[in-house]
């Protein structure tokens, strides 16, 4: 298998972390450069459909985008350690609390970033007014997270899971426009530290362009 990877965006970010967390090294990694546009190029599209990142090419030829879906199929292939679930019940609350900090937090955050940061520029056209509007709609649904994080260690389950991952890269990501949890969010920030300090947390984090 191959992973279609680029180093600083956020949706890579998750696989990669993902598949530490998994022990997975058996994936050979191809590294894209999205400021010279090579994820626009016929050969990638072909087998794409679209100009996403990351993308899993599978042994059998099979492409597949989006970093969740990505992620759920290596969870068929390699099940242990489970970070979707174990059973129905957890399945759903993992799904639920994944969707909540896609939705919510990791989404506005991406937006804010993509519309403020001056290197995004060269991708698409920003809209200030965009970025601003949804840099405050993800810190206000940080709020969210830090009164679930009050009752449980994790988000979604008794350890860390898919929605962690999705929810911590999403908040790191923001640091690039000086996003950051306001201090007063303690469980949050408790959280926060807890995925730092995760021996996967390093392939998860941004990585210096080839």
């Amino acid at each position: 298998m191959k992973l279609y990877d680029t180093p600083l965006a956020p949706n890579p970010r998750r696989v990669r972390w993902f598949m530490a967390e998994k022990g997975i090294t058996d994936v050979e990694i191809v590294t894209l450069n999205l400021m010279e546009g090579t994820h626009k190029q016929p050969g990638y599209l072909e087998k794409a459909g679209l100009p996403n990142v990351p993308m899993l090419e599978m042994d059998d030829g099979t492409c597949v985008t989006e970093s969740v879906a990505i992620c759920r199929y290596l969870e068929s292939r390699y099940p242990e350690p489970n970070l979707f679930g174990r059973t129905p019940e957890e399945t759903a609350v993992i799904e639920m609390w994944m969707r909540r900090a896609e939705m919510l937090v990791a989404t506005p955050f991406m937006l804010g970033v993509r519309h403020s940061h001056p290197a995004m520029a060269a991708l698409e056209a920003q809209n200030a007014t965009v970025g601003e509007y949804n840099k405050e709609a993800g810190l206000r649904a940080l709020k969210v997270l830090d009164r679930r994080l009050a009752e449980a260690e994790w988000l979604a389950a008794g350890r860390l899971t898919i929605a962690d991952i999705v929810a911590f890269v999403g908040i790191d990501f923001g640091r690039m426009i000086k996003l950051r949890p306001p201090e007063e969010l303690t469980h949050l920030n408790r959280w926060a530290d807890a995925m730092r300090a995760r021996p996967a947390a390093a392939a998860g984090m941004p990585q210096k362009a080839a």
